[in-house]
């Protein structure tokens, strides 16, 4: 049995922490949409186009960042590889990047689980 490095179980919790954080704050904004839409409110419904960057962040990035709890490296990659197809299709639907560092603060807990399954697999070299 091996025991994972100390900055691999930091960079794992730290990670697990703000992924709750950044889900809670994306639903927070989901259930205020669907309070409103049910007082009434007729809200916009996406576009086609619009449905693929939703694909992309929230939903992409949530999904990667609740694997990530289970499979560090996979799921890290599912939500930063979202995340960077998110902003590549901003630019090319707006032409121009998202403002405002929130869409990136949201994902980064995937940066940080990829982090903690890279030094958790690949360690300090044994017998040195």
């Amino acid at each position: 049995m091996t025991t994972d490095p100390i900055a691999a179980v930091a960079l794992r919790w730290v990670a697990r922490v703000w992924s709750i954080l950044s889900i809670g704050l994306v639903m927070f904004f989901l259930v205020g949409d669907l309070e409103i839409y049910f007082r009434g409110v007729k809200l916009p419904s996406p576009t086609m186009q619009e449905w693929v960057g939703l694909l992309l962040w929230p939903f992409g990035v949530a999904v990667g960042l609740v694997m990530a709890w289970f499979r560090e490296e996979l799921g890290g990659i599912l939500a930063v590889g979202c995340l960077i197809a998110f902003y590549g299709w901003n630019v090319a639907h707006s032409g121009h990047l998202p403002r405002g560092p929130f869409f990136f603060l949201v994902a980064a807990p995937g940066f940080l689980f990829l982090a903690a399954g890279l030094v958790s697999h690949h360690g300090p070299a044994r017998g040195l």
